[in-house]
Order: C-alpha cells, then structure tokens, then sequence
C-alpha cells in the first residue's frame, strides 16, 4: 500500500470550511428562490457549522487516506458532508434536551421561537420554535446526502460509502432514541448507559467516519475490521470525555452552560456509576436533582461533589485511559501507512483529552 498525501491539520479544517461554504452558498440561492422567509435556515446554519475542530471529517480523511486513497481534494469533500450530518444531529438534539445554548449561541428552536416571538405571530412561539427546528435538522439530514454525492468520486465508490452511511444514520437514530429511553426510564443501568455512549456517539463519531473514507478508497473486511478495532473504543472515550465535560467543564470551552447535562438529565456512565456507588442519602440527592431544568449553581455544585465522593469521576477518567490504549494498541497493530497511523494517533489524543 502505498503512503498518502501529506495532509496537515490546517489544510483539512480550511477545506472543509471552503466545502461548506460553498455548499451552503447554493443551497441559500435556492432557497431565495422559494421564498426570502427561508433566509434563517443557511444563515443560522452557517454559523453552526463555522469552526470546530472537525473531528469527523478528519477521521473520513484518514481512513481514506490509509486504505490507499488518492484523491485528497476529493475526499475532504466527502468528509465535509458528516458535518452537515453532525449539524442535523445536534439540532435535533437541542430540540430532544430543551438545550439554551449551542456552541455558546442560542440552539436553533430558541432562535426560530425568537423570530416568533419579535414578528408577533400567532400560536406558541415555543411549539413553532421546535418544529422549525425539526424541519431544519431534516434539511442538513438531505443535505448530507447531497453533499456526499456531489463529492467526485465515481458511481462504485458512492455506492460503497452510501451502505455505511445507511447503517451509520440507523446506528445514530437509535442511539438518540435509547438516550431518551434512558432519560425516560430514570438510568441507573451502567450497561445500558454504554449502550447509548456506543451507538449515539462512538460508532457515528469514529468508527464509521472511518469506514466511511476507507469504503470510498475500496478497502477490504480486514482493514474495515483493524479500523474497527481502533475507532470503537476510541469513540467511547471521546463520548466519556464529553460527558465529563457535560458536568465538569468550563462553558467558555463546551459552549453551554455549566452542569447542564445534570439539568437536562442525561443518564451517562458518569451519573450510572455514581447512582451504583452512591449511599441512600447521595442516590436521593442524585434522583432529586437530576432533570430539574432549574437546578441552581449551588445544587449543581452539590451534585458534582456527590459524583466525586462515590468514585465515580474517577473510575470514568480510568474507563477513558483503557479504551483509548486499546484503540491506540489496535492502530499499532493495523499496519497503516505511517503518514495516517500518526495523523490517527494525533487524533486519539485530541478527541479525549479535552480540558476541563
């Protein structure tokens, strides 16, 4: 196998901003073409999709790149496109989780319910705000399928790429919905919270963007399986670390509120592990506060220091430090090129070693 281009850091996230960019300039002209009322839809969108560090896209890339793929512009086309999916994801899920804030902006259906609210139009402002929200997030769903198709590559290759992108929006859905199970359900299984840490977040973060890159290139079931072995433990590190983060860090690094997944609920490994460990009085503490939208700083600060008590914080931490060796142990042994087994190391620390 012979080794990739170079493809450094920058070059990838400025492709994929010019990608996105242009796709949404389009898209915008289309739109403007239907009505001047749609307006809100690429311009919010667009600001969504400014910046990050591209971590999907990336992991596209390289498993392109290391399955022998040649064609780096067009293949950074293609991973451009599991942002618009992203984007349809983390729409719907402020919608699902009541979310404020969304990368330190207010979520879509807050800003739709705005627009209502400041036109004075009839109805609930909060009810349009959810549906227009909806509506968007299916539009980036369609859009990523377009995008992905207009990439360059030829009929055999995007046939290739469509059967892993099919199986990693299923995987996705499910995911979102086992969340809200789990939600529902009031947690407290650790098996079932990394159930939905594999299927909302790990596979569709990782380790199919990876085969995503490697269909297109035309890897086998070995390389497909040695990237597996890579990207799935590492994407429950980097879904472990985010909900660490959930809790413990700080909002000028999440772009949301502090402790807002302990407002909102979320049933995560970090909250299971604690409810296992924690005494009669804590688990009643934890039951009581999690969920309540209104939870004071100070009850926040309750909630997190019951968290450390039990060991759970730290057992997550231990969790996060295992995986990720397994994943790096599994890229030592995939035989990669050495251009992407060092991109891919990289990658390992940037998705789990966020700051608090």
């Amino acid at each position: 196998m012979t080794a990739p281009p170079r493809l450094e850091p920058e070059r990838l996230r400025a492709s994929v901003q010019a990608t996105l960019d242009a796709f949404l300039a389009e898209q915008a002209a289309l739109l403007d073409g239907v009505s001047e009322d749609l307006a809100p839809f690429p311009a919010w969108l667009g600001e969504l999709l400014a910046g990050g560090k591209r971590l999907r896209p990336a992991f596209c890339v390289w498993g392109y790149l290391g399955a022998g793929g040649q064609d780096v512009e067009a293949g950074l086309r293609a991973a451009a496109s599991l942002e618009l999916l992203q984007a349809c994801a983390l729409v719907h899920d402020d919608v699902m989780d009541d979310s404020d804030l969304r990368r330190g902006l207010p979520a879509a259906h807050r800003r739709f319910a705005t627009l209502h609210r400041g036109a004075g139009w009839l109805g609930d402002a909060g009810r349009f705000g959810d549906g227009a929200a909806i509506l968007l997030g299916d539009l980036c769903l369609s859009w990523a399928d377009e995008a992905l198709y207009r990439s360059g590559f030829d009929a055999p290759a995007l046939a290739r790429a469509k059967a892993v992108y099919d199986v990693m929006r299923t995987e996705l859905m499910a995911g979102q919905y086992l969340d809200l199970l789990e939600q529902a359900r009031g947690g407290g299984s650790v098996e079932r919270a990394m159930r939905v840490v594999r299927y909302k977040s790990a596979k569709y973060t990782i380790e199919r963007p990876l085969h995503l890159g490697a269909a297109l290139a035309g890897a086998d079931e070995g390389l497909m399986a040695a990237l597996s072995a890579y990207g799935l433990p590492l994407g429950e590190a980097f879904q472990l670390r985010d909900d660490v983060l959930g809790v413990f860090g700080d909002p000028a690094e999440t772009g949301k509120p502090a402790g807002d997944d302990l407002r909102e609920g979320k049933r995560t490994l970090l909250v299971a592990t604690a409810m296992d460990r924690a005494t009669p009085e804590q688990a009643g503490h934890l039951r009581e506060g999690l969920g309540d939208p209104h939870l004071s700083s100070s009850a926040i600060d309750e909630l997190r220091a019951i968290i450390v008590a039990t060991g759970a914080l730290d057992e997550v931490e231990v969790v996060i430090e295992r995986r990720t060796g397994e994943a790096v142990a599994a890229l030592r042994a995939a035989g990669l090129p050495a251009d992407a087994h060092e991109a891919l190391e990289q990658l390992a620390v940037a998705a789990t070693t966020r700051s608090l």
